[in-house]
């Protein structure tokens, strides 16, 4: 199994000199995926939001700066919000980061879980399944041709037109997120493209059924779910001791849900909820080394997934912690992971 990080590179929405603040943060980020890469993670991947809490609405930029100070991890968006954006550029950005990267950039496809993107390019929500259908089967397309052709409703149509760079892969990898929505797990199947499910709240084994659906769609449709990839993608922390990574961690991670919460309507998080959440079978993945390791390789025996990302990085947690916790995640709680799952294969 991979095991990897993703961030939306999270800064303070009350700076007062934004331009400054995201600068320190871009920098920080490519120390972050640098040491990633360093400890032998496998993935690392950059969320796209356009919102003064969020530095990266341009991802792959960031990861082309990143290729060129990693040798070994793969890159990829978590996730490129394709409605609101254009396939053609999509995969043309992805494909230089490949060619900079020698073959290591991915691209993580998802409708976004905020809307602000659809007014600031100019679509309209009412359009929200339509976009993200047909800017898919448009992306799938010119990933598999170099020459395409292709109309719908949502895009000027192209008449066979090259679409170049090409990746250095032969195939770019091309990974469909989803947030529990049975509708775009079953699509992901149906394309036979990676599944990559997130998990922020409740109980994770109650999200494994949306994997059998998974494999069983690929089944109906004739596709082998045996190479189809999978992927949970949750929040966490790891630290010295489980009691210090709870401490550092909690402030951070209840300010952002807090923040969402009350732009939602939801129920906000409370101490208590969190210290329930970060128990064996709570949606937080957080605790000592060897804690982690296990809450891991627990869940991969409910989920049979291929990879697991851990977002840590989430809100204004110091940054010498969270490269703290990089390194404790590749050289501590990897090595147990992989130990156990080579044992049990």
């Amino acid at each position: 199994m991979e095991l990897g990080l993703y961030t939306f590179a999270d800064v303070d929405p009350a700076a007062p000199k934004k331009g400054e603040a995201a600068a320190k943060r871009a920098e920080e980020l490519l120390a972050e995926i640098e040491l990633a890469d360093q400890v032998g993670l496998d993935v690392f991947g950059l969320g796209e939001h356009h919102r003064p809490d969020y530095m990266a609405s341009s991802p792959a930029t960031l990861l082309a700066a990143a290729a060129a100070r990693t040798k070994n991890i793969r890159l990829t968006s978590a996730v490129s919000v394709l409605s609101s954006d254009d396939p053609v550029r999509v995969f043309q950005q992805y494909a230089t980061v490949d060619l900079i990267s020698k073959g290591r950039a991915e691209i993580m496809a998802g409708r976004g879980s905020f809307i602000e993107s659809f007014p600031l390019f100019g679509y309209d929500l009412d359009d929200y399944d339509k976009l993200f259908e047909e800017k898919l089967d448009l992306l799938m397309k010119i990933r598999d041709n170099e020459y395409v052709s292709w109309s719908g409703e949502t895009r000027a149509p192209i008449n066979n037109l090259p679409i170049y760079p090409r990746p250095l892969q032969e195939k770019l990898p091309l990974w469909i997120a989803v947030g529990g929505t049975p509708n775009s797990v079953a699509r992901a199947a149906y394309h036979g493209l990676p599944l990559a499910l997130a998990i922020i709240g409740g109980e994770p084994r109650r999200f494994a059924p949306l994997f059998d659906l998974y494999r069983q769609t690929a089944e109906r449709v004739g596709r082998d779910p045996a190479k189809l990839p999978t992927s949970i993608n949750v929040h966490g922390f790891v630290g010295e001791t489980t009691e210090l990574a709870a401490e550092q961690f909690y402030d951070a991670q209840a300010a952002v849900m807090n923040r969402i919460a009350r732009e939602r309507g939801f129920t906000p998080m409370t101490r208590a909820h969190f210290d329930q959440s970060i128990g064996p079978n709570g949606a937080i993945f957080l605790g000592d080394p060897e804690t982690l390791a296990n809450k891991i390789i627990a869940h991969h025996k409910i989920f049979k997934n291929d990879r697991f990302l851990l977002q840590m990085a989430i809100g204004l947690l110091p940054h010498d912690q969270l490269m703290r916790a990089i390194e404790l995640f590749g050289t501590k709680v990897a090595p147990l992971v992989r130990k156990a799952l080579t044992a049990g294969s």
